[in-house]
């Protein structure tokens, strides 16, 4: 079946979203999700969004675009962390209007909350930063812009999962998709296609990503040559449940939440005195795994999966119940005690991917040499880079609004002067044999669940918060052997409708070739820096290593290259807080 729009968007979260009430300004556009809308993993979003709007205290963009860089551990494209910073306030501005239900000050403002990182007057103190809604702003958010979507009538075609992309040299042409209602193949015709597909967390066992959180997007595109960037970075956020990776806001710790070992002891003021609690996540999670590992968790055995503890006792029932009534009912259903009571157990989580699909700051698609026409990304599935090597908290709500929004503007201008790109009919050729062939090896085969539960136990202790040659190298090995296995998996379920098998083996293709990635260019970075952190190269070394690093993937073999930082404002230094 064969569509035709102005512009397609794949993927229904924020960015997503954002980049479709843009672009519906002058296009006629659809937005395609494996969900519905409402169910996208920016609704699980709990903290904020950072933007240096002043209610609170006095603050700067340009304050905001120093803390990520710096918090980027100097690996951020500084012009656009510029953009990220300005556009900010005007987007978090634009989501009022919209009908955006922020908590508020006393007089009336948007109420604003420190979250790490975040300081005034380039590293001198903390600021109150965060824009939230309670601890539901990613929620706020979708339910703000699918309403205004609805509004602008853009056509959404949900439960719809795009199996590949229609590329002709460095022109986009479209996409080809996969109904889960049906069995059927689409083919969606478009001037302007963005991915905004989201990130790809499952390939960990321990993390606070939604189920559907596969990368998608990244992966259809490195499948079709495009290259990814800084892939090796992948954020743990510090406070997820224990054991189950649900996360615990970092806007807790903005209340004034404190971390504790075992003894009790604040042990933040040993790794960064001056931000404590709130210094960026890669350190903080990193003093956790140090804690642990000196046995100063909660058991005290030394184990990987030891935790700490989060104590929001001292802040009163009133504002747990108020500030944070989500995270108190979390900890009610999943752990059996209230926040206002009992310190929570939390270990590092799985959190975010810094890197993704390259793009420039206006969403467009570009390789090491030139801009793939009519390509675009944007949100976690893309890489701007205004995360660099670590990405500041808030930072992923501010970079779906401002780059989501940025791109649909960019979008709506595109397709008043492009014509229709020709497509063969045999465009979703392709996609119908992988799927003929995983149907022609119905009960001969492998199950995908043991594979998917190998993947996430080799990224959890071989590619997890600290890092190694040996253990990456194994990694690497490991993974390819999974994908050669993936190979082998047979589907059980012989139905047309809504077969959750074939959608679960696609995911898990997509997870095993970002696996891969991630493995490969985090053994070929041979330095720290940021969420990457070596035991057997402790140190950040700029002068081998400040650049992004590209890779191409063909078949099980990356191929690796690299493009410039952009340091046009700031100069690298050591990064303390």
């Amino acid at each position: 079946m064969l569509h035709e729009f102005d512009s397609v968007i794949v993927g229904g979260g924020g960015a997503g979203l954002y980049a479709a009430l843009e672009a519906s300004r002058t296009a006629n556009t659809a937005v395609i999700s494996k969900l519905y809308p409402m169910r996208s993993h920016t609704g699980a979003a709990q903290g904020g969004i950072g933007a240096a709007l002043g209610n609170v205290d006095t603050d700067d963009p340009v304050w905001h675009a120093f803390d990520t860089v710096k918090g980027g551990d100097y690996l951020v494209d500084q012009t656009a962390a510029k953009i990220l910073a300005e556009g900010a306030v005007q987007a978090v501005y634009d989501l009022e209007n919209r009908g955006l239900p922020f908590s508020r000050t006393p007089e009336g403002r948007i109420a604003q909350r420190r979250f790490g990182g975040h300081t005034r007057n380039f590293g001198e103190a903390a600021v109150k930063r965060s824009c939230y809604a309670a601890d539901r702003t990613g929620h706020m958010i979708l339910q703000t812009l699918y309403q205004q979507c609805i509004r602008n009538k853009v056509e959404f075609y949900d439960e719809f999962h795009v199996v590949d992309v229609i590329l002709e040299g460095h022109r986009c042409a479209g996409v080809v998709a996969f109904e889960l209602a049906t069995g059927e193949f689409h083919v969606f015709r478009a001037k302007a296609t963005l991915f905004a597909t989201g990130g790809f967390g499952r390939m960990y066992r321990v993390t606070s990503n939604a189920h559907a959180n596969t990368g998608d997007g990244p992966a259809v595109l490195a499948r079709a040559g495009v290259p990814l960037e800084d892939m090796e970075f992948y954020q743990f956020h510090p406070t997820g449940i224990r054991g189950m990776g649900i996360l615990i806001t970092e806007g807790v710790r903005g209340e004034g939440g404190v971390l504790k070992n075992r003894h009790g002891e604040r042990f933040m003021e040993r790794y960064a005195p001056t931000l404590l609690d709130l210094a960026p996540r890669d350190m903080v999670s990193r003093a956790i795994m140090t804690e642990i590992s000196e046995g100063r968790g909660a058991r005290g055995d030394r184990r990987i999966d030891d935790y700490v503890y989060l104590d929001a006792t001292h802040l009163g029932r009133e504002t747990v119940e108020t500030k944070i009534p989500d995270i108190q009912d979390f900890c009610k259903t999943y752990l059996a005690l209230d926040p206002a009571e009992q310190p929570m157990p939390v270990q590092p989580t799985a959190h975010y991917g810094m890197g993704g699909i390259p793009t420039d700051v206006d969403g467009r698609v570009e390789s090491s040499t030139e801009v793939y026409e009519g390509l675009y990304a944007a949100g976690e599935c893309a890489c701007v880079s205004v995360h660099g090597a670590n990405r500041l908290g808030t930072n992923s709500l501010v970079d779906l609004i401002v780059f989501g929004r940025r791109a649909g503007q960019h979008i709506a201008e595109y397709v008043r002067g492009t014509d229709m790109p020709v497509i063969s009919e045999s465009a979703a050729d392709g996609a119908r044999k992988r799927i003929a062939r995983l149907r022609e090896r119905t009960g001969k085969g492998e199950f995908p669940g043991p594979l998917y539960e190998k993947m996430q136990e080799v990224m959890m202790s071989d590619v997890g918060v600290y890092r190694d040659a040996e253990s990456m190298r194994r990694a690497v090995d490991r993974l390819r052997e999974l994908r050669t296995r993936l190979g082998d998996v047979a589907v059980q379920d012989e139905g047309q409708r809504f077969n959750a098998e074939i959608l679960g083996i696609l995911e898990l293709e997509n997870l095993l070739d970002l696996s891969l990635v991630t493995a490969a260019t985090g053994l070929h970075r041979t330095e720290s820096r940021g969420a990457h952190s070596r035991r057997d190269f402790p140190e950040r070394s700029d002068d081998e290593w400040l650049k992004h690093s590209l890779a191409w993937m063909t078949g099980d073999q990356i191929e690796l290259g690299e493009k410039g930082v952009d340091v046009s404002i700031w100069q690298p230094k050591p990064r303390t807080y």
